[in-house]
């Protein structure tokens, strides 16, 4: 009787044992689970972290979305040489900061930001378990550098910007930047001089040693530098009306509209707002004249427009409404040059805007005035001439800033 009672007593025992043992051993997998997930995540969250820098770096406006989320994935892949199909790792870029959960937050200033998120899985040890999830994501904000006056946007020419003969270029508290990676990005030949704050470029600098003829308040030309961002990327062009036509005679006064065709001469007075030229140019022969104030030009389909030494060119931009600031536009697909070489009574100011052209500045004492506000985005920039350009001309401006390189860090 007391061997089977205590038979019974160890059965019992291993019973209750035995199911004791489950959830023990569930825990201890968990456990594993658990531990085998913080993992991937942590190396996740590294190689995020790695090519959301990485990719802040490279990126520039004016790529494609495709271009762009190649640039992204080539990059991200890069850093997981060693992923496999379990992990089910994806890359996904955003144009912005985004919280939590998901919805866009709008940052104060002129900053811009990449957004990197990405998942780690890990199939639990027992069989019945779900997959175990990790979601990670990098943020690196990007803060524009100095403030700019001049900017080529060319990744690669030689002389992106090109300063020569007796030209004396003064920017009195900003920076001229290029985004080209050529040794000679900025170039300074001759006797020109040239005076400003710094220059920064992603290449090489020729010609801006420390003398008479290259006065830097920086120490020294900021080399191989982060690319500029350009700063009217993403400006939506107006929408075309009706071709107008022109009037007869030498002197004319013209209306904002839609110019197709046309070849605009002689004395020539702009009525203030947007005027849009398809094909065509601006061409004033002679001694001519084009006056416009509170003016934007856009030119479309290949127009040119070119202003030569003995002509008198006076522009300035609105500063208010959707193109304040803006001068000149011509879109990246016009590769049309763009020249202004205008007379001694001549006076340029607000954004001059050619992301796919040469543009020609030959400046004399009036052209861009005693440090009036202009801005010259081009290509590629070629300055000969006297010139004196503004650093701080906000209202002028409508707003519109323009920065030379910038600043990388992780964003928490």
């Amino acid at each position: 009787m007391a061997t089977r009672f205590w038979k019974n007593c160890t059965g019992n025992v291993a019973v209750i044992y035995a199911l004791s043992v489950i959830p023990i051993l569930a825990a201890s997998v968990g456990a594993i689970d658990l531990f085998s997930i913080n993992r991937k995540a942590d190396e996740l969250q590294n190689k995020l972290d790695l090519s959301a820098l990485e990719i802040s770096t490279k990126y520039f406006s004016g790529m494609s979305q495709n271009e762009l989320e190649e640039l992204g994935r080539n990059i991200f892949m890069a850093h997981f040489d060693n992923i496999t199909d379990a992990e089910k790792a994806d890359y996904e870029y955003k144009d912005g900061l985004f919280d939590s959960f998901g919805a866009k937050v709008e940052p104060e200033g002129p900053d811009s930001y990449v957004t990197v998120q990405s998942a780690a899985f890990h199939e639990g040890m027992l069989g019945w378990s779900m997959d175990w999830v990790a979601r990670r994501k990098s943020v690196v904000r990007i803060r524009p550098g100095d403030p700019a006056c001049v900017l080529a946007l060319d990744r690669n020419a030689s002389q992106a910007i090109k300063i020569q003969g007796s030209s004396h270029v003064r920017m009195d508290g900003c920076v001229m930047a290029s985004n080209s990676r050529s040794a000679s990005a900025i170039y300074r030949g001759g006797s020109a001089k040239l005076t400003v704050d710094c220059v920064t470029t992603v290449g090489g600098t020729v010609g801006l040693t420390s003398d008479s003829n290259s006065v830097l308040d920086c120490d020294a030309p900021r080399e191989y530098q982060y690319p500029s961002l350009d700063p009217l990327f993403g400006t939506e062009l107006p929408t075309t009306t009706a071709c107008g036509r022109l009037s007869g005679g030498k002197t004319k006064t013209l209306s904002p509209g839609t110019y197709c065709g046309e070849r605009i001469s002689g004395d020539v007075t702009l009525e203030p707002g947007t005027y849009i030229l398809r094909g065509g140019e601006v061409a004033l022969g002679g001694n001519g004249r084009l006056v416009g104030h509170g003016v934007t030009i856009f030119l479309l389909e290949n127009a040119k427009f070119s202003i030569s030494a003995n002509q008198t060119v006076q522009l300035s931009p609105p500063t208010s409404g959707p193109y304040a600031g803006i001068t000149l536009f011509q879109p990246t697909s016009n590769v049309s040059p763009l020249t202004i070489n205008g007379g001694v009574d001549s006076l340029v100011t607000g954004f001059i805007y050619a992301p796919g052209a040469h543009v020609f500045m030959a400046g004399n004492s009036t052209t861009t005035g005693s440090g009036d506000c202009i801005r010259i985005v081009g290509n590629t920039i070629e300055m000969t001439g006297n010139s004196d350009i503004a650093a701080d001309c906000t209202d002028e401006l409508g707003g519109r800033k323009m920065y030379g390189s910038r600043h990388i860090s992780l964003f928490r």
